[in-house]
């Protein structure tokens, strides 16, 4: 029991000196004319370097024409959701994905959403983090 008294003392200390720490801080800031800097508006367009961008920006860019990349089987899962997949058929999807060419993985993730299907959840993971780490090298083209 002291020990649990002797811990919850020393957070409560360290959040007081934290605390006047904070303020002792910014009045300084204040007094120096120095202000805090302004909350920066999100760009409208996304940069493409970001994972929570890349689901929008797969569909954003280049054509609306579909593409099949011999995946032609996948179309009879038009209309599942994401999580109806058993672990065969997200294998199937994997099995695909892994073996395109590094600059079709784009391609083939936008003809997926023009084609109305939508990916396994794992898959769709690990199709946007490909997809965001082939941005972020300069010699793959991922905009085929």
């Amino acid at each position: 029991m002291e020990v649990s008294l002797i811990i919850i003392g020393a957070l409560v200390a360290a959040g007081i000196i934290l605390y006047l720490h904070d303020r002792h801080s910014r009045r300084k800031a204040e007094s120096q004319g120095i202000t805090e800097p302004a909350y920066n508006e999100p760009e409208e367009e996304c940069c493409g370097m970001h994972i929570t961008c890349e689901r929008d920006s797969l569909l954003a860019s280049v054509s609306d024409k579909i593409e099949y990349y011999d995946d032609e089987e996948l179309d009879a899962y038009k209309g599942r959701n994401a999580d109806d997949y058993t672990d065969d058929e997200i294998e199937q999807f994997r099995d695909i994905l892994l073996t395109l060419l590094p600059e079709d993985i784009a391609g083939w993730g936008r003809s997926i959403q023009l084609r109305g299907i939508e990916l396994p959840t794992p898959v769709k993971e690990e199709l946007l983090m490909i997809v965001a780490e082939a941005r972020r090298e300069p010699h793959v083209n991922t905009t085929a």
